[in-house]
C-alpha cells in the first residue's frame, strides 16, 4: 500500500497521548508517522522504551481492524520467533481499545512492539542477503497465516492482486499516455489469461504488503522487522511473493537478479507450484500496474499529495526495466528460484527425441559411427599447463586428426580468453572439412538466420523450428556455418529432414575458428535474433541454460562420450541436492563440504584443501587405494556379470575369507551392504532356528532395511520412529563408563550377561521362541564402546541354550581394525554362528558378506532358491580380493594396534589438559572419547563437542560425533593413516579445546 505523510493536528496529538495513557497506562513522547489509512505514532517512554501507537479511522464496520488484531495474536502464538510486531493489551484486556472520537464515532487503538531497523528503501546495506532473510522472514509467515481464517481476510480489497481487473478503470485515469498503455496491457493480459492460470491454485491469508517501507533493516542489511498489517487479504498465496519482489526489484539494474535470492529463499521454506512459479513474473508486472492505477484514483483524490508522484516514478523506473527483460528468460529463471525446471516444457521434449530419435538423419554426410570419431583432448589444465589458448590448443588437436573430430557438451572452456566465468559449452562440435554440407537431421521451418561476424563469433547461424507431432516446440541451431550458403535462406520456409541447410565456413568468415559445425538444442526461443544466442554461459547459471539447451546429441545419436559433467559450487550442489534427494539423507557439518577426491587418509574439498579423515571407516586401505582402482577397472573392462556363471575371482574370494574366520564358518555369501547382509542374517537364524524373535543391545542399530530398522533401537526408539515390535528384546547396553557395573568389576561382562536370562526367561513365558542374538563385539552407535571381557561367552552360552543363534554384526570393525585381531569378536574369545560384513570389505565398492555354520546354510537351503543380482560379481570379488592383499601386505593390522595406543596415549595426555574428557576406549583404530561438563556427574558435553567437530573441520580434520548423548568423539579413520597424520590430529584437538575452553 502506499503510504501518505499527511500533518497531524496539535489537538490530535494531545488526544492521542489522552487516550494512550486512559486506555494503555502509557506516558511518553509521541512523534507522527506516515500512513495511508491509520494516524500511527512512535511513543517513547521516559525509560526510554519504545512502542508504536495506531489510531485505527472511524468506520461503521471494523472488521478489517479486527483482523490485523487477530492475525498478530495468532502469529505470536504460533510463530513467535518471527520479528514481528507484538500486541499490548488494553485496560479491558482486550488488543483493540475503542473510544469516541469528537463526533461520538467510536474509533480503535492498538499499541504494539517497537521494531528497531531502517526501512528497506532507506538502508545502506541491502542486497542479496537482505532479500534471501525476507524470503525467508515471508515463507514462515505464510507457513504460519496457512492455517489462519477469518472472515473480514475474504472481503474484497482493492490492493489485492486478485482484484487486479478491477483496477482497469483507474488504469485510465494514468496522466502519462505510456505509463498508462503499459498498466492497461498488463491488466489486460492478467484478466485474459493470468488469472485463469491462478484459479486453482494455493489460497490463504498473506500479508500482502511487503513493500520497501515496511520492511526494516538492522545495520547489517538482515530482515529486523515486518510491520503494517493493514493489507492483510485471502488470496493465492504467490501473491505474497510477487508483492515482494515488486519492491526488492526497484531501484536494480538487473531486477531479476535482485529478485532471485528472495524467491530461492522462501520456497526453501515454503514451497511453491510450478504454475505459481510460472506465474510469477506477471504478478509483479500486476503489482507495478495496480500500484499506478491506485495512485491514479488517489492523486486525483488528493492532487495536493505530492508523495504519490514521487514513489510512482520509482515504480515506473523498476517497471520499463522489468518490461526490458527477456520474458520466457526471466520465467526460467524464476522457476529455477523456486525449485523447478527452468524450462517446463524440456522434460516432454527430451522424451519425445529419445522416443523418436531413431527417425531422425544425419546433419553431416559422413561416418558418424564411433570407430570414425575423434573426442577432442581439450582439458583446461592440459591447456593452461601448455600455457596456451584455447584456439591454440584447438588447432594442435585437430592437426593428426583424419576423420571427425568431436567438441563435447557441458565441457569447461575457462582457458578461452574473452570469456572471463561464461565458460561451459551448450553445443556439440562436429569438426569437418570446409565446405562440407550440414543437412537437416529432421523437418521443421527457419526461424531465424543470422551472420555474426564478431570476432571468436559463429559466421553463419541457422535456427529451426521444429513441431511435427512433439509435444511441444523447439529449435535446434546451427553455427559456423558459411554465410553465402545461406544466401537463398527465408525465415518461415518449410525444411524437409535430409535437405541441405548450408555447408561448413573456412575460418577466416567463422570468427577464425577450424571448420566445424556447432550444433545446440533449445528448449525455449528466448532470443529475437539468431547473432544473440549465446554458445558459452557462466559455470554459477548452468543449471539455468542447460535446461535451456539441453544436450543435443538425442537429435545426433553420436555412440561416444559427448557430454562432460559441469563442475558446480558447493552452494549449488547443496541447493540441487534439496531438490532432488530426500532430506532424510543427512550432510555433515553446518556448512557441508563439497568433497572430489580423496587420498589415503586424506579428502580433497573442491578449493583444494586436503582434510585428515578420522572417521571414514569404508575405505579401509585408503581412499582411491591405487591397486584397488586398478583391480576394479581391470576386472570391469573384461567382464562383469552374475554368478549363475563360474568364475575364478568369486571362487578365490570366498575361499580366501573362510580362511580368515574360524573353521566352523565355512559357508560364505556375498552380498552388496552390511544391511543386506544382516538382513540375509536374520533370515538364515529364522530359518535354521524355526524361531522368530530377536534380542538386540540397547542403542544398537544393525541396518537401513525395514527389517533392521526393526531391531535396531538406535533407530525405532529415536525420532521418527514407532518403538519396539514385539518380537525384538532389548538387553541393556554393557556401558563400563555409565552403566551399572563399571571399570574394576572383574565380573562385569557375565553380570551385563545375566540381563539376557531374565529376558529369555520372559521371552519363553509368552511362548516366543529366540532366532537370533545380534551383536557388535564393539559398539559404533552405542558410544564406541568396548565390551567388557567375558560378555559375549556368557551371552552367547544363554542364547544358544534358549535354542537361538549368535550373530556378530562386523560391518563396522571387521577387517583387522581392532588391531590385535582381524575380527573384533576374537578379542573375546568366542565363535558366533553367523558373522557379517560391509563397509571396509571394498574399500567402497558396495559389497558384504555373510560367513556362517554349513548346517544353518543347509537349512536355508529348503527349495527357495536365493539369488543377488550384484552379489558376488567379478568386479566387486576384485575388489574384495585386493583389499585382503592391502591389509596384509602393507601390514595394516599391525598399523591400526599400534596407532590406536598412541592415539589413546594422546587423549590420555589432553584430558590431564581438558576437564571436558571423561573417558576414552577402543581397540585399534576404533576408538572414543566422551566428552561430559562435570566428571563426577558424567553430565554429556553434546553440545561443546558439536562445537569442537565443527571448529576441527575448520582446522582441516574431519570428525563426528555418536553414543545415545551424542557426546561421544568418534575414531576409525583409514588404516593408512601415520604417525605424522595422528601427531597433527592432535595438536589440533588441543588447539581447538584450548580456544573453546
Amino acid at each position: 500500500m502506499l503510504q501518505t505523510d499527511a500533518p497531524i493536528a496539535k489537538d490530535n496529538l494531545q488526544e492521542a497521548e489522552r487516550w494512550l495513557a486512559e486506555q494503555f497506562a502509557l506516558h511518553g513522547r509521541l512523534e507522527p508517522l506516515p500512513g495511508e489509512h491509520d494516524c500511527n505514532f512512535k511513543v517513547t517512554a521516559s525509560d526510554g522504551s519504545r512502542y508504536l501507537f495506531k489510531l485505527h479511522p472511524a468506520v461503521p464496520d471494523d472488521a478489517r481492524t479486527e483482523l490485523q488484531a487477530a492475525v498478530l495474536r495468532h502469529l505470536e502464538q504460533d510463530a513467535p520467533e518471527l520479528p514481528l510486531p507484538r500486541l499490548f493489551l488494553g485496560r479491558d484486556g482486550r488488543p483493540l481499545a475503542t473510544v469516541p472520537d469528537g463526533e461520538g464515532r467510536a474509533r480503535r487503538l492498538r499499541l504494539t512492539t517497537w521494531l528497531d531497523g531502517t526501512v528497506w528503501v532507506e538502508a545502506p546495506r541491502r542486497g542479496a542477503g537482505s532479500a534471501a532473510s525476507l524470503g525467508r522472514l515471508l515463507a514462515r509467515l505464510d507457513r504460519s497465516l496457512a492455517a489462519f481464517h477469518h472472515p473480514a481476510a475474504t472481503q474484497p480489497y482493492a490492493w489485492d492482486l486478485a482484484n487486479a481487473a478491477a483496477r482497469r478503470d483507474d488504469a485510465a485515469l494514468i496522466a502519462e499516455p505510456e505509463r498508462r498503455r503499459a498498466a492497461e496491457s498488463i491488466l489486460h493480459r492478467f484478466v485474459v489469461e493470468i488469472a485463469l492460470r491462478l484459479s486453482g491454485l494455493p489460497k490463504q491469508v498473506i500479508h500482502g504488503d511487503a513493500n520497501d517501507r515496511n520492511i526494516l533493516l538492522d545495520a547489517e542489511g538482515a530482515v529486523s522487522g515486518l510491520i503494517d498489517f493493514g493489507d492483510m487479504v485471502e488470496t493465492w498465496r504467490v501473491n505474497e511473493l510477487a508483492v515482494a519482489a515488486a519492491y526488492v526489484a526497484i531501484g536494480a539494474a538487473d531486477p531479476i537478479a535482485a529478485i532471485l535470492p528472495l524467491v530461492e529463499a522462501y520456497c526453501a521454506e515454503n514451497p511453491i507450484g510450478a504454475v505459481e512459479a510460472d506465474v510469477l513474473f506477471d504478478l509483479i508486472l500486476t503489482r507495478y500496474a495496480v500500484s499506478m492505477a491506485m495512485a491514479a484514483r488517489q492523486s486525483r483524490e488528493q492532487p495536493q499529495n505530492t508523495y504519490l508522484r514521487i514513489s510512482q516514478d520509482d515504480v515506473w523506473t523498476a517497471l520499463t526495466t522489468m518490461l526490458a527483460q527477456n520474458r520466457p528468460l526471466a520465467i526460467a529463471r524464476l522457476r529455477r528460484a523456486a525449485g523447478h525446471e527452468p524450462v517446463a516444457a524440456r522434460r516432454a521434449i527430451e522424451h519425445w527425441i529419445m522416443r523418436n530419435g531413431h527417425r531422425f538423419g544425419p546433419v553431416l554426410p559422413v561416418s558418424l559411427d564411433r570407430r570414425s570419431l575423434t573426442l577432442l583432448p581439450l582439458g583446461a589444465d592440459r591447456d593452461q599447463a601448455a600455457g596456451r589458448s584455447f584456439r591454440e590448443c584447438l588447432h594442435a588437436a585437430l592437426a593428426d586428426i583424419k576423420n571427425v573430430a568431436v567438441g563435447r557438451y557441458g565441457e569447461d572452456r575457462s582457458i578461452y580468453r574473452d570469456t572471463g566465468e561464461r565458460a561451459i559449452h551448450h553445443a556439440i562440435d562436429l569438426y569437418a572439412p570446409a565446405g562440407t554440407p550440414v543437412l537437416a537431421p529432421l523437418p521443421g521451418r527457419i526461424a531465424m538466420i543470422g551472420n555474426d561476424t564478431s570476432v571468436d563469433g559463429f559466421g553463419g547461424i541457422l535456427v529451426l523450428e521444429h513441431e511435427s507431432g512433439a509435444a511441444h516446440r523447439f529449435w535446434t541451431f546451427y553455427g559456423h556455418l558459411a554465410p553465402a550458403s545461406l544466401a537463398d535462406k527465408a525465415v518461415g520456409a518449410a525444411v524437409a529432414q535430409g535437405a541441405k541447410l548450408a555447408v561448413l565456413g573456412v575460418p577466416d568468415e567463422n570468427g577464425n575458428w577450424p571448420p566445424h559445425l556447432h550444433i545446440q538444442l533449445m528448449t525455449a526461443l528466448c532470443f529475437d535474433r539468431a547473432e544473440a544466442i549465446i554458445g558459452l554461459s557462466l559455470r554459477s547459471q548452468w543449471d539455468l541454460w542447460e535446461s535451456l539447451f539441453p544436450s543435443p546429441n538425442g537429435i545426433l545419436g553420436l555412440a561416444v562420450e559427448t557430454g562432460a559433467v559441469v563442475a558446480r559450487d558447493a552452494d549449488a550442489v547443496r541447493r540441487l541436492r534439496d531438490r532432488t534427494i530426500s532430506p532424510a539423507l543427512s550432510l555433515s557439518y553446518e556448512r557441508p563440504l563439497k568433497i572430489v577426491a580423496g587420498e589415503g587418509a586424506y579428502l580433497i574439498a573442491a578449493d583444494g584443501r586436503r582434510y585428515l579423515d578420522m572417521v571414514n571407516n569404508v575405505c579401509h586401505v585408503g581412499h582411491c587405494h591405487p591397486r584397488v582402482v586398478e583391480a576394479i577397472t581391470r576386472q570391469a573392462a573384461r567382464l562383469n556379470t552374475n554368478t549363475r556363471y563360474l568364475h575364478d575371482n568369486l571362487i578365490e574370494y570366498t575361499q580366501r575369507l573362510a580362511r580368515l574366520l574360524p573353521s566352523e564358518l565355512s559357508t560364505v555369501f556375498l552380498v552388496n551392504s552390511g544391511s543386506e547382509a544382516n538382513d540375509l542374517a536374520l533370515r538364515l537364524a529364522r530359518a535354521y532356528t524355526g524361531g522368530t524373535d530377536v534380542m538386540v543391545l540397547d542403542h544398537a542399530y544393525h541396518g537401513n532395511l525395514s527389517s533392521l530398522i526393526d531391531i535396531s533401537p538406535y533407530k525405532f526408539d529415536g525420532k521418527g520412529g514407532a518403538g519396539r515390535r514385539r518380537h525384538v528384546w532389548v538387553t541393556e547396553m554393557p556401558d563400563l563408563y555409565r552403566g551399572r557395573f563399571r571399570y574394576g568389576d572383574a565380573d562385569a561382562g557375565p553380570r551385563y550377561a545375566e540381563k539376557i536370562t531374565t529376558l529369555l526367561r520372559d521371552m519363553n513365558g509368552i511362548s516366543r521362541r529366540i532366532a537370533a542374538f545380534f551383536v557388535e563385539a564393539a559398539l559404533g552407535c552405542g558410544g564406541q564402546l568396548v565390551l567388557p571381557g567375558g560378555y559375549l561367552a556368557a551371552a552367547f552360552a544363554e542364547i544358544r541354550a534358549a535354542g537361538g543363534v549368535c550373530i556378530a554384526d562386523e560391518v563396522q570393525i571387521g577387517f583387522g581394525r581392532v588391531g590385535s585381531d582381524f575380527w573384533a569378536f576374537e578379542t573375546q574369545g568366542v565363535v558366533p554362528d553367523i558373522v557379517t560384513m560391509g563397509k571396509p570389505i571394498g574399500n567402497g565398492h558396495p559389497m558384504g558378506a555373510v560367513a556362517c555354520r554349513p548346517e544353518i546354510a543347509a537349512a536355508f537351503a529348503n527349495g527357495m532358491e536365493y539369488f543377488n543380482t550384484f552379489g558376488g560379481n567379478p568386479v566387486s570379488a576384485a575388489a574384495g580380493l585386493t583389499v585382503l592383499d592391502i591389509i596384509r601386505d602393507e601390514r595394516l593390522m599391525h598399523n591400526a594396534d599400534a596407532l590406536g595406543a598412541y592415539l589413546r596415549d594422546g587423549f590420555k595426555a589432553l584430558a590431564e589438559r581438558h576437564a571436558l574428557i571423561g573417558d576414552i576406549r577402543g581397540l585399534g583404530l576404533f576408538i572414543g572419547v566422551e566428552l561430559v561438563r562435570d566428571r563426577e556427574t558424567l553430565e554429556p558435553a553434546a553440545g561443546e563437542l558439536h562445537a569442537i567437530v565443527e571448529a576441527m573441520k575448520e582446522a582441516g580434520v574431519l570428525l563426528s560425533t555418536e553414543g545415545p548423548h551424542h557426546n561421544v568423539l568418534k575414531i576409525k579413520p583409514p588404516l593408512v593413516i601415520t604417525r605424522e597424520d595422528c601427531d597433527f590430529f592432535l595438536e589440533k584437538l588441543d588447539e581447538v579445546m584450548t580456544r573453546l575452553g
